[in-house]
């Protein structure tokens, strides 16, 4: 694949290692049936990481070209991605909505450990 066209796909870094995680990736992956995500492991050691892995599995990551996601904006570029979520992803292009997203999300990153705990 050549620069151009990794311009048009983005990146999400996940953790492979949290059942709540493998179920949402899973459910992306069956959505994204034009190919626009690339899903990187980052519990996959061999796997490319442009942060500090530790960093990148505490919060969700995603990148497109040169610009670079994290958190609710990282979801949201994600849902844009796909056909079928795309007008949620836009509507986080709203700095409210995005807002509201990222407070949502932060709460999740609280109560995540214990979820994870349920799901095993």
């Amino acid at each position: 694949m050549n620069d151009r066209d990794d311009n048009n796909i983005l990146i999400v870094w996940y953790d492979g290692g949290c059942p709540l995680c493998l179920r949402e990736i899973a459910l992306m992956r069956r959505l994204d049936r034009a190919r626009r995500i690339r899903f990187v492991d980052l519990t996959d050691p061999s796997q490319p990481c442009p942060l500090d892995r530790q960093l990148m599995l505490d919060r969700f990551h995603a990148r497109k070209g040169q610009v670079s996601y994290e958190g609710a904006a990282a979801f949201a570029a994600m849902w844009r991605a796909i056909p079928a979520l795309r007008p949620l992803g836009e509507l986080a292009r709203l700095p409210p909505v995005l807002w509201v997203l990222e407070m949502a999300y932060r709460h999740f990153l609280r109560v995540r450990p214990t979820i994870q705990r349920w799901l095993t």
